[in-house]
């Protein structure tokens, strides 16, 4: 019998590190959403993000319309997870129609060697469609991380993380 060994987003998940849920951003799903005032629901609100996440709550930044399944971003809007998995995957798309360039931090530093194959070392990328996107690939000891994704583009719809 052949054995076949999956790589990136298909490598199987780390079961021994994995700590955080599948998480929702949309309104009808989402779960420990930090941000102060909580989502507005389909309307366009300013957020923030606070000080400090506790594991697995994420917050927004910058402006932002939250629907029912997903959230879209104006240019300079952030998303904030506090993480504790090998894998951080993150599910979007464009509302413009266009690529969507964005910069991911962790732990306010670039990835580095921890990029995910969707980003490069400096933890720069693009949504060029809908789909699920590899941000992070912790190459170290799995620890909780703070995750910060920066788009710097208006447009982007942003549906779900999934961890592994």
């Amino acid at each position: 019998m052949a054995e076949v060994e999956g790589r990136g987003v298909s490598a199987q998940a780390d079961a021994s590190a994995l700590r955080s849920p599948e998480t929702y951003i949309g309104y009808a799903r989402a779960a420990n959403f930090a941000s102060p005032g909580g989502q507005a629901r389909d309307a366009e609100r300013s957020y923030t993000v606070p000080p400090a996440l506790e594991l697995n709550q994420w917050a927004l930044g910058g402006r932002w319309t939250v629907g029912r399944q997903q959230a879209q971003g104006a240019a300079g809007s952030r998303i904030v997870f506090r993480f504790h998995a090998r894998d951080l995957h993150l599910v979007l798309g464009s509302g413009a129609g266009r690529p969507v360039r964005f910069r991911i931090a962790i732990d306010g530093r670039p990835p580095g060697a921890d990029a995910g194959m969707d980003v490069d070392a400096a933890g720069n990328g693009t949504v060029t469609g809908e789909r699920l996107y590899q941000l992070v690939r912790q190459r170290g000891a799995i620890r909780d991380r703070t995750f910060e994704t920066t788009f710097l583009d208006p447009g982007v719809r942003a549906f779900s993380f999934t961890f592994g």
